[in-house]
């Protein structure tokens, strides 16, 4: 069955009043595009930026009429705002396997040497290999990314074995669980986001370490322990405000991996973990910089 494609434009202050109101119409989707290829790169704690021009598109059943539907959302806008509504843009979408289409997009990369991502639905390509099962549907992080990527191609150019891994950010547990599976002995998985922990215990069983060697927090209930790696895939503003916290959960020696951070922010966040770690040259991959460093000893 085809679909009815409204697109209508609109900003930050009505993007969700609009979304509110084609859903009221009885829109069975709605779904918010960026109109002007706009970064958002680190929202304030609590808020949900949109971008300056948004596209909120809703889809409806074919059967509808189309030029009274349309008619019908001016007039209910026009109530609601005292406004005209902008233009709006119908096409109609032929049907397809959505799932089916989106699952196709997902393929196992390879990470380094010994490292595979693996969507839960492929085959692994080297059973030999490090495998991570994951299952992008859970979103929090899916390897794409090149601050994930980063993160990813450092671990597998190491000797992880025996070592002890905090994961602070840890989303859907990516970094942690690939940690496990090259031989680490134990990792902590810290996140503000009881969802990013569920989405970690649930790939955590997938690959076969939930057991003792994975323990998941929430900021602030996690332990003192300290870890023989740091690694934070977060952005660069709360990595400047976590830099002593992270700094104390790291023992004397052990090596920090810090990513989520644009080129022109890397000098930033070096300083501000310059006073407890000796700090490498960053490593860039597209706009994003992976950051290392090794805690002093004195």
């Amino acid at each position: 069955m085809p679909w009815v494609q409204l697109q209508i434009p609109a900003d930050p202050d009505t993007a969700e009043q609009l979304e509110d109101l084609l859903m009221e119409m009885g829109s069975d989707a709605v779904s918010m595009e960026d109109a002007a290829d706009q970064p958002l790169y680190e929202p304030d704690p609590g808020t949900t930026p949109l971008w300056s021009q948004t596209v909120v598109t809703g889809l409806f059943q074919s059967d509808r009429d189309t030029e009274q539907l349309c008619a019908d959302l001016r007039d209910a806008w026009h109530q609601q705002t005292q406004q005209e509504l902008p233009e709006i843009a119908v096409t109609l979408v032929e049907d397809k396997d959505w799932e089916r289409a989106w699952m196709d997009d997902f393929q196992p990369i390879k990470f380094g040497e010994r490292l595979w991502i693996v969507p839960s639905w492929h085959k692994a390509p080297d059973p030999a290999a490090a495998n991570l099962m994951l299952d992008p549907g859970l979103a929090f992080g899916t390897g794409t990314h090149p601050t994930t990527a980063l993160c990813l191609e450092w671990l597998d150019g190491q000797d992880v074995a025996g070592k002890q891994v905090t994961d602070y950010g840890c989303g859907s547990g990516i970094l942690g669980l690939a940690a496990l599976l090259l031989g680490a002995e134990h990792v902590i998985g810290v996140d503000t986001d009881p969802q990013a922990l569920e989405a970690s215990r649930e790939n955590a069983r997938r690959n076969e370490v939930a057991d003792q060697r994975l323990d998941l927090y929430l900021p602030g209930d996690d332990p003192d322990t300290r870890a023989d790696i740091m690694l934070a895939n977060i952005l660069a503003q709360p990595l400047i405000g976590l830099a002593p916290r992270l700094a104390e959960l790291t023992r004397p020696g052990g090596d920090l991996v810090l990513s989520g951070i644009l080129f022109n922010q890397a000098r930033e966040v070096m300083e501000a973990y310059e006073p407890w770690f000796i700090m490498d040259e960053p490593e860039q991959k597209e706009d994003w910089i992976r950051l290392t460093g090794r805690r002093k000893t004195g």
